[in-house]
């Protein structure tokens, strides 16, 4: 069974179609990346996803159950950190765990709380009001909430905004560790290197999926810039097909005494998703 299964979803608010007949599917144990500009209708999809909104049509379907009919039971299933954090000021970071796990009808996790403050670096300010936090560690607070129940699907809504690049890759080992151990994650993004380190990932705009592939899927159409260098010269070239132009180049040239160096400049991701989009307006 999916974790995640979309068939035809449509969300509309008024005139403006957030969400356009959108069809996906996320397997169990994967790091699925959602990947487009402001407006391209992620963040929508998260909340149709958790139950948050009802579509207008269609099908979704998260861990089997739907999300809107069959919402408490999915509730201690999933973790759900939004685009801005949703604390309480006045409450300790202890105290906002211990409070968030009651409000969502979720068992006593008082003996989770410690360990989840860890796993995001906030033990040494586990009893400090949050309006004394930065940002960054808001956001640290935020994901702890959505992981202290130790959830099969974690939906995760630009997560690591604020955050520095060492906790940034703190997050990402503990998200790839959920995985393994049999977790979904399913993370909405416009940061090209965390796009890359997504198991699939699908390209949106104006509420549709552009493409839906790995990254080195995508990377099959890639454009690229590759240079011979020979003990006479070098020649250059100007791929269109990345992935199946280069081998037909190096069999062309096969490797010999005369061949010094082969360099090869790979269009970026960033360049790929663009053109993808262009090629779509």
């Amino acid at each position: 069974m999916p974790a995640l299964e979309i068939a035809g979803a449509v969300k509309r608010y008024g005139d403006l179609v957030a969400v356009d007949h959108l069809d996906l599917k996320v397997e169990q144990g994967e790091i699925f990346g959602l990947l487009g500009a402001n407006g391209a209708g992620k963040t929508t999809l998260i909340k149709l996803l958790i139950g948050l909104l009802q579509p207008d049509s269609g099908q979704i379907r998260t861990l089997g159950l739907d999300p809107v009919r069959e919402a408490r039971a999915l509730r201690q299933q999933v973790g759900y950190m939004p685009q801005s954090p949703v604390l309480y000021d006045d409450l300790t970071a202890r105290e906002n765990l211990i409070f968030w796990t009651r409000a969502h009808r979720l068992p006593d996790l008082r003996r989770q709380v410690d360990e989840t403050l860890a796993l995001v670096s906030l033990s040494a300010r586990a009893d400090d009001p949050v309006h004394t936090f930065s940002g960054g560690m808001k956001q640290r607070l935020s994901l702890a909430c959505a992981l202290a129940h130790r959830p099969r699907l974690l939906l995760l809504d630009e997560p690591t905004t604020g955050v520095d690049p060492k906790l940034r890759q703190t997050f990402w080992e503990t998200f790839r560790a959920m995985t393994a151990a049999g977790a979904t994650i399913l993370i909405s993004t416009h940061q090209m290197d965390e796009a890359a380190a997504c198991d699939r990932l699908a390209i949106m705009r104006e509420g549709a999926v552009l493409a839906c592939d790995s990254p080195a899927g995508l990377f099959a159409g890639a454009r690229a810039h590759v240079e011979i260098e020979t003990t006479t010269g070098s020649a250059q070239y100007h791929l269109t097909d990345y992935a199946h132009a280069l081998p037909e180049l190096l069999r062309a040239h096969p490797l010999s005494a005369d061949v010094r160096r082969i360099t090869v400049e790979r269009e970026p991701l960033e360049s790929i998703v663009l053109r993808l989009i262009d090629s779509r307006s």
